[in-house]
């Protein structure tokens, strides 16, 4: 059985002549480049005019992976905007796992939404531990899992595991708490 190759459709070739707005109209993923270049260039501002200590360790400093996010930035924005100009489109969202016709879930947002202000705000008295586990009992409730005894278990263990991570190989310290003792 022979199966037909797939088609698409050419890129829309870019309207000759006429005003700013005639030339623009349909190419709306140029606000994507200008975004993308504003980025860049705040993030290439403020690596330069970062200050940094004089006697670091190695070859590769404190400004090193911004210089190269923002420069990174700055030529997807240029390659994205050249191939708008030239006439290439993105591809239209497909919906194909997302009934497009069902209306938002207002709900989910607004727990998920009410979880990370709650954590916000108690992450300073309680530490990361519990708020940590608290966050992510939560955003597993608020997207569907009913699971009461295995929910809070996973939670704790990843609440934990990132406490441990971000405290002992990373050097980050976090909020510990009243377990601040006991860890």
């Amino acid at each position: 059985m022979a199966t037909e190759p797939a088609t698409s459709t050419p890129p829309t070739p870019a309207p000759e002549g006429g005003s700013w707005g005639e030339r623009l109209r349909g190419r709306s993923e140029l606000g994507v480049s200008v975004l993308l270049l504003a980025v860049g260039v705040l993030v290439l501002s403020d690596t330069l005019t970062m200050e940094t200590v004089a006697n670091q360790r190695g070859p590769v400093g404190p400004k090193t992976v911004p210089l190269v996010v923002g420069i990174a930035l700055l030529v997807v924005a240029v390659v994205l905007a050249v191939d708008v100009l030239r006439g290439g489109r993105g591809e239209a969202e497909s919906g194909e796992d997302v009934d497009l016709d069902e209306p938002s879930d207002w709900r989910t947002v607004a727990l998920l939404a009410g979880i990370f202000l709650a954590t916000a705000a108690l992450i300073d008295p309680l530490g990361f531990p519990i708020t940590g586990a608290l966050l992510f009992w939560g955003s597993a409730y608020a997207l569907g899992s009913r699971n009461f005894a295995r929910d809070p278990l996973i939670a704790a263990v990843l609440s934990l595991a990132t406490f441990a991570a971000f405290n002992t190989l990373l050097g980050v310290p976090l909020p510990g708490g009243p377990l601040m003792g006991v860890l």
